[in-house]
């Protein structure tokens, strides 16, 4: 089994082989890659100099120790952008050259030409990533610049290699899915510009000095890369690569695919709920109890956080502390906050339309996180009520549990929905494109969602607005 396993591996790595020789007998590859990524360390090496002569000068020592590995990181990142456009061509170009008929006619397996080719394409950013790094750790040794901590290098160069993996791969599905270089150009903006958001994200962890955050950005961000080459070894057809010249954006045929999978078979709005809307939550039966289970994980978790540093919570409330961060960060009291059933309706749709939409770009992950911290907040609030003296049991039952019951299931079900999603585009399906499966999937939400989330949250929010603030009130006066 062993055996044969490396033998198949062994296919994918001469198509990597055969992709790695074409681009070293390029120079008008090599020497810009080679150049920027020499020239940005030096820069950044200048840039670090001046940094810490101006802290110094100011007394803020602390902020130059961040930012020498802060710009570590931007080194690694930058010459990943750079030459992402080997993986960005690696399919459709050689479309375009004439060069893939044979490639595609020979017995290799569909799975063995994209790790081949996500193989040859990790290997130039990944080398001129950490060339950039080195570049940049010699010069702080030459200006006697103290390097970053063991701890943070090795997250640092972890980071950087997932990275590279994430965005990698992330050109190379581009690359199977355009039909001209210039339209997988364009398509690159995809990739570089969330991953420009993420790195200002990480560099926010890293002035703070969270190391256990960016661990799990590490964590993340592979997990995001293992799943989007998932999507692609899921989804690649060479019949399809050969096929398709030109793409036009039919708006009508999305429609239509939209409508089909929205509707069904259902001639009336019973016999719809009863097959499409019901059928639907009984296909996303897993989903929705993986879902149920983060959430009450999520609950136990955030009461048990703030169980342990009960102490620490009593004295931040009793300083006025929660009630001076919400008046100064919104510039709202928080006696001038009205309840109305606008406010909570709206607040709740809004969380499941975010949910969808960070879950669109991270195959369900993101949007799982948001639900996860939805229900954490829940045992966050009720280990609060404890801490300051108060009985969680009764908030739970008279301020939870009456409008709960109907918006706790709303947003497992929207969540579990976006989750299907992921799952969806993960999962190998001959006869669908990758466009009509995430049609199909968002369809399946849309019904889920107009079916059974939005009259649930339109009943939450009546019962929050007008009936739990009666009982809760009751309880406590």
């Amino acid at each position: 089994m062993i055996k044969g396993l490396k033998e198949e591996l062994g296919m994918a790595w001469l198509v990597a082989w055969r992709e790695l020789r074409d681009q070293l007998r390029d120079w008008r590859i090599i020497f810009p890659m080679i150049a920027l990524t020499l020239l940005l360390p030096l820069l950044a090496d200048v840039g670090a100099q001046a940094a810490i002569n101006f802290t110094t000068k100011y007394g803020t020592p602390l902020i130059a120790e961040r930012l020498v590995p802060f710009l570590l990181m931007v080194v690694g990142y930058f010459p990943i952008t750079v030459s992402l456009v080997i993986a960005l061509e690696s399919f459709v170009g050689e479309k375009e050259r004439g060069t893939i008929e044979p490639l595609l006619s020979s017995p290799l397996k569909d799975w063995q030409l994209f790790m081949g080719k996500l193989l040859a394409g990790i290997i130039a950013p990944l080398f001129t990533a950490y060339l950039g790094i080195t570049v940049y750790m010699i010069g702080l040794h030459f200006q006697h610049i103290p390097f970053p901590d063991a701890s943070r290098m090795a997250e640092t160069l972890t980071l950087t290699a997932v990275q590279a993996f994430l965005m990698v791969t992330g050109a190379i599905l581009i690359s199977t899915q355009a039909t001209s270089v210039r339209a997988s150009n364009l398509m690159a903006s995809f990739i570089v510009i969330p991953m420009a958001l993420l790195i200002q994200g990480e560099s926010v962890m890293l002035f703070w000095g969270n190391d256990q955050a960016l661990w799990l950005a590490v964590a993340g961000v592979l997990v995001l890369a293992v799943l989007l080459a998932r999507v692609g070894i899921a989804h690649f057809q060479r019949e399809a690569l050969l096929g398709h010249e030109i793409d036009v954006l039919n708006l009508g045929w999305i429609g239509r695919t939209f409508w089909r999978g929205f509707r069904g078979n259902a001639k009336s709005f019973p016999t719809w709920f009863k097959t499409e809307v019901l059928g639907t939550v009984r296909k996303q039966a897993i989903s929705i109890w993986m879902t149920l289970g983060l959430g009450i994980a999520a609950t136990l978790g955030g009461y048990v956080l703030v169980a342990l540093n009960a102490e620490k919570v009593v004295n931040f409330f009793h300083s006025g502390g929660l009630t001076g961060v919400l008046n100064a960060g919104t510039g709202v009291s928080l006696s001038d906050i009205v309840i109305s059933f606008p406010m909570i309706w709206g607040h709740n749709l809004r969380a499941v339309v975010i949910i969808l939409l960070l879950g669109l770009f991270s195959f369900g992950v993101l949007g799982v996180l948001v639900f996860l911290l939805n229900t954490s907040i829940i045992g966050i609030v009720l280990a609060l009520e404890g801490a300051l003296g108060m009985s969680p049991v009764k908030l739970a039952i008279f301020g939870i549990l009456p409008h709960g019951i109907f918006e706790i299931p709303a947003l497992i079900l929207s969540s579990a929905a976006v989750l299907y999603i992921g799952i969806a585009l993960v999962t190998p399906r001959s006869q669908l494109t990758l466009g009509e499966v995430l049609i199909n999937a968002i369809a399946d939400w849309a019904k889920i969602g107009i079916g059974l989330v939005l009259p649930l949250l339109t009943i939450a929010a009546v019962l929050e607005t007008w009936v739990t603030p009666v009982l809760l009130h009751s309880v406590i006066k």
